[in-house]
């Protein structure tokens, strides 16, 4: 892509708000917020905000699954973690946040922060939330002084992205004789936030996942010195939730047949895993597939998209049987019906495997990743149509790094065999930690 065109996507996402139609209140449901919103043609191509939404924000990330609710009046949030690998504390890898529920206040991000004043009025950032832990005790994020990667909810029409609360991850490992090495243990690393997409519309109805989709799929592993691996897989789902795949390696976003859990969203055991166990500094030692993946069948512009996270497990109570699976991570499916080119033209916003929010301009056979705080242009893409199963698009960034793309129902993933954007931000990342592989996911908000 030409430097002349890059500028001018650039110009042209810092003018169009990302956010055109969003929403209010709560994620949950998304009323109006004040000031007045667009009406008419004023509300450009997604229409005029929705004015409720049928059903609870779920809200995937890198291995959790929460529920988040934003009062855009009191300018409050609530967040209950569902599914998480997260441990509480570095003194055990058992108790996660899974069951955890926070409150706390949220602000609009200072002026400057994004383009317009439409983009700031749909971001929420989310302030110090304090609440009951999992095991009891009380549980505390970061506020908004001195944190230069804050989480921060961006609001759109039937669909939120961005991040959540990080954590901080370090574990001294299994001491089984006095003098010899800790197994397992896991180097201290900083996460800011965790990327996450949340649907204001899901549904559990199993038939409708059925048919053939293209998967990809970005998974990290602890154990294995924050070892990444970006993928992708066929696969083909019948009425009842069952996997098939045409993929040398076959299913990888799921395991056993899904099941309906009481949460709203979809279960399967012995899930794979993608990352080596023999891939890094200190081996894993994985024990088996005792995590599990969750799918989230959301439901966007009259598509089904089904969003997957894998989250680990890990339990050494029993030092004679230790249950060890710490891979985590997440996968978007996209139909496999042909897509030509021009098919998912547009804006698209979300946060990505760097830790870092980002935009996507996509236009034919090009597209370039924005920095949404300046508008500037960063990696640029080629895309060519018409991979070896219909919807997959072949992308290629301007070093040479090749990698696959994939579109349904106004959302895109990507993922890139290489380093993008400058990397992962230098607050959530080690001296050692990969850049590459690349995972990103957004949302349309403008054609």
């Amino acid at each position: 892509m030409s430097h002349g065109i890059a500028r001018g996507l650039a110009m042209a996402i810092a003018t169009a708000p990302f956010l055109i139609a969003c929403g209010g209140g709560k994620a949950d449901n998304p009323g109006p917020v004040t000031p007045a919103q667009c009406a008419g043609a004023s509300c450009g191509t997604q229409g005029a905000p929705t004015p409720s939404a049928s059903t609870a924000t779920l809200c995937p990330g890198s291995g959790e699954i929460v529920q988040l609710n934003i009062d855009a009046t009191a300018m409050t949030y609530t967040l209950k973690w569902l599914e998480s690998p997260i441990p509480l504390t570095s003194a055990s890898v058992a108790v996660t946040r899974r069951g955890t529920q926070i409150t706390g206040a949220v602000i609009h991000p200072p002026t400057g922060m994004l383009p317009t004043a439409e983009q700031t009025r749909c971001a929420f950032i989310l302030g110090a939330g304090t609440g009951t832990a999992s095991d009891g005790t009380t549980y505390t994020t970061p506020d908004f002084v001195d944190n230069p990667n804050p989480p921060m909810i961006l609001i759109g029409k039937c669909v939120a992205g961005g991040g959540i609360p990080g954590a901080t991850i370090q574990y001294a490992g299994i001491t089984l004789l006095p003098g010899v090495p800790a197994i397992g243990a896991v180097n201290k690393r900083h996460f800011d936030f965790y990327p996450f997409l949340g649907f204001a519309s899901t549904t559990t109805d199993i038939t409708k996942l059925a048919g053939t989709y293209n998967a990809l799929l970005y998974h990290l592993s602890p154990t294995a010195n924050y070892e990444t691996v970006a993928t992708n897989a066929v696969e083909t789902f019948d009425a009842s939730g069952n996997c098939t795949s045409s993929s040398v390696a076959g299913c990888l976003s799921t395991g056993n047949p899904l099941t309906l859990n009481s949460n709203g969203y979809f279960d399967s055991a012995n899930p794979p895993q993608i990352v080596p166990g023999t891939g890094a500094t200190s081996n894993p030692l994985r024990t088996g597939k005792y995590g599990t993946a969750h799918m989230i069948l959301g439901q966007l512009n009259g598509a089904t998209v089904p969003l997957v996270v894998r989250t680990g497990l890990v339990d050494t109570s029993n030092l004679i049987s230790p249950q060890v699976d710490d891979e985590s991570g997440i996968a978007m499916l996209a139909a496999a019906t042909p897509l030509a080119s021009g098919g998912f033209d547009g804006g698209y916003v979300g946060a990505d495997s760097n830790f870092k929010y980002t935009a996507t301009l996509v236009q034919g056979a090009a597209a370039t990743f924005i920095n949404p705080s300046t508008s500037a242009a960063e990696s640029s893409l080629g895309l060519s149509y018409g991979a070896s199963s219909p919807g997959l698009v072949n992308v290629q960034d301007g070093t040479g790094n090749t990698g696959l793309a994939i579109a349904s129902g106004g959302l895109y993933a990507t993922v890139i065999q290489g380093e993008e954007n400058g990397g992962i931000t230098s607050t959530s990342a080690n001296a050692d930690t990969p850049s590459a592989p690349y995972f990103g996911i957004g949302a349309q908000i403008s054609k």
